[in-house]
């Protein structure tokens, strides 16, 4: 045992020792110009960060910010997964499909903006809206608008958020004279699901029988 011992410390005290005295030789840095000490070596790499979901319910368009500014009356709110499935039990049992389609969501996310009388203020800021999920490449499946008043009287926009192949999401704008209202939903779902939601979160109950393309009336 003692034979053992003594095989395994030697070496390590003789590595020991000898990183000691290469120490003690190395020279002094600071005795040589700037130009002559080594240089630094390349920083290390950044620490890996996870991919943004491609529903990020905290986004939103930039010009909805200026619209709020104009609104007489406001509310936002996020449910998670939790709250989602407490809303879930809320649903009626006449409303199956419905509840199916809310346990499928991860989340939730609503803003609503209100006018008064005097509806809303600048028409180009919603167009504004609708652009900027066009530069997202979210797929625009229909532009509904309510029979017998102008286009911007009653109007409802659906995109899907689609990863590859696979629908994780979708967004929904629903304006009328007096209002707006933004809804985005996370989760797996599809275009049946989505019709479920009317009637939900704000969700207006819109048309179902046109996931039509918007220039198809």
């Amino acid at each position: 045992m003692k034979t053992w011992m003594r095989l395994v410390t030697v070496p390590v005290l003789s590595v020991g020792l000898g990183c000691v005295c290469a120490a003690a030789q190395a020279p002094d840095s600071s005795q040589y110009p700037a130009a002559s000490q080594p240089a630094p070596g390349p920083p290390p790499p950044a620490s890996y960060q996870a991919p943004l979901s491609p529903v990020p319910l905290e986004w939103t368009p930039p010009a909805l910010a200026e619209l709020s500014s104009q609104a007489t009356l406001k509310s936002s709110f996020t449910l998670d997964r939790t709250m989602l499935s407490l809303a879930a039990g809320l649903v009626p049992e006449s409303e199956p499909d419905a509840r199916q389609a809310i346990n499928k969501l991860d989340g939730v996310s609503v803003h609503v903006l209100r006018f008064g009388a005097a509806g809303i203020a600048d028409e180009r800021q919603v167009d504004a809206i609708r652009a900027a999920y066009h530069l997202r490449g979210w797929k625009h499946l229909v532009t509904t608008t309510r029979a017998g008043g102008p286009v911007h009287s009653g109007t409802t926009d659906v995109w899907l958020v689609l990863d590859g192949a696979n629908v994780r999401g979708a967004v929904v704008l629903a304006e009328t004279p007096a209002s707006l209202a933004l809804i985005t939903v996370a989760g797996d779902i599809n275009p049946v699901d989505l019709m479920h939601l009317r009637g939900h979160f704000g969700i207006p109950r819109f048309e179902g029988d046109g996931f039509k393309d918007a220039r198809v009336r």
